[in-house]
């Protein structure tokens, strides 16, 4: 694949990062609309989420037959049945890319209803019920990495299943995850499960972390602080990638590599720029490094073809400068562990919200 000007998403993608769209709707089946994007912007999976449905389900009829042939009354289940067969036929396009790439790429994801985030048992039996339901090898359940989402995340890989883990803000909550991940391949095995056929990525959200701590910055005023404006985001992540470099090099992972288990690949989420001043392909340029995902609005996509840069890796190199970045936030005045906490709690309220929001669209359309 080669994307519309020959070159930075193709070196982008070539660099080892696999480019996911984050969004998904019936609508992008009917315009061609996904196809187009497979062949000539080198998207290699897709990923969903409650806000994605909710708006696909709002802005149009296209669903309303669906609905209907769901032969429910209950809006949940409606809503379910209709994004299953979303990702059940998103999971169909993207077959060829899972099988060329070994089951690596080609993931269609389906999110764990996010009124259960802080109910694990509740949790775990949904990731099954959902994966058993789409029935598509390149599926992937996501589960948020909430306290209770943990060990979800830990039975629903002992159950063979591909995990989503989301919602991650902070490096303490990721190497929980981590550990999460492991111990569900170490029980895998003792079920005598096939670990090659497990996957999983963990989600870490970009440019959100900027948001809030910007808007702390902001409040503090100061030059100090002002130099230090939409920096967090990026370090972050990279720290985050050298947590992934340090959990691989364990004696833990080797065993379970041995045995067959892939990587849990680090994953940047929430990538489109928030903030109008900064380039819109920052979050995508700024993050090439082998063995990750960023999953990307198509809008940020077509900025990174038209206007970006590619400058080759950009993460290894930088984990004493983004350690750095994180002393002088903190010296600045900015609590960077309660801005993690008040981001995974507004995340998971969001997502609420919007959960809320579309079983009240599919109830408005059940009722005509």
């Amino acid at each position: 694949m080669a994307d519309g000007n020959g070159g930075v998403l193709a070196s982008i993608s070539e660099a080892g990062v696999s480019l996911w769209l984050d969004d998904l709707s019936r609508q992008r089946f009917n315009d061609g609309s996904l196809d187009e994007l497979i062949a000539r912007i080198e998207v290699v999976g897709v990923t969903t989420n409650p806000s994605i449905f909710d708006a696909a389900i709002s802005n149009g009829a296209v669903y309303n037959g669906a609905l209907v042939a769901a032969n429910t009354a209950d809006p949940e289940q409606a809503a379910f049945a209709v994004m299953i067969e979303d990702v059940a036929k998103a999971c169909d396009v993207f077959a060829p890319v899972f099988e060329a790439s070994d089951g690596r790429d080609g993931r269609v994801s389906i999110e764990v209803s996010p009124l259960l985030a802080h109910d694990t048992a509740a949790t775990a039996s949904q990731a099954v019920e959902l994966w058993k339901r789409v029935n598509k090898p390149n599926a992937m359940i996501k589960i948020p990495a909430t306290k209770a989402g943990l060990p979800a995340i830990t039975a629903t890989i002992a159950q063979g299943i591909s995990v989503n883990v989301t919602l991650i803000f902070s490096l303490e909550r990721y190497r929980e995850v981590i550990d999460a991940y492991m111990a569900g391949l170490e029980l895998a095995i003792a079920d005598n499960k096939d670990l090659s056929q497990i996957r999983s990525v963990a989600s870490f959200f970009v440019s959100r972390v900027d948001t809030e701590v910007d808007r702390r910055l902001a409040e503090i005023g100061d030059d100090a602080a002002a130099a230090l404006r939409s920096k967090a985001g990026l370090a972050n992540a990279r720290l985050a990638y050298e947590e992934f470099e340090k959990s691989i090099a364990t004696e833990r992972w080797q065993v379970l590599e041995a045995a067959g288990a892939n990587v849990q690949r680090p994953l940047w989420a929430s990538t489109g720029v928030k903030d109008p001043r900064l380039p819109g392909y920052l979050y995508v340029a700024g993050l090439v490094a082998p063995s990750v995902v960023n999953t990307v609005p198509e809008k940020t996509l077509l900025v990174t073809r038209d206007e970006g840069v590619f400058e080759g890796d950009t993460i290894h190199g930088t984990y004493d400068d983004s350690a750095q970045v994180f002393a002088d936030v903190e010296k600045a005045g900015v609590d960077f562990e309660d801005v993690t906490r008040v981001l995974e709690s507004e995340g998971v309220d969001k997502f609420i919200a919007s959960w809320k929001s579309l079983l009240a669209t599919v109830e408005k359309a059940l009722a005509q």
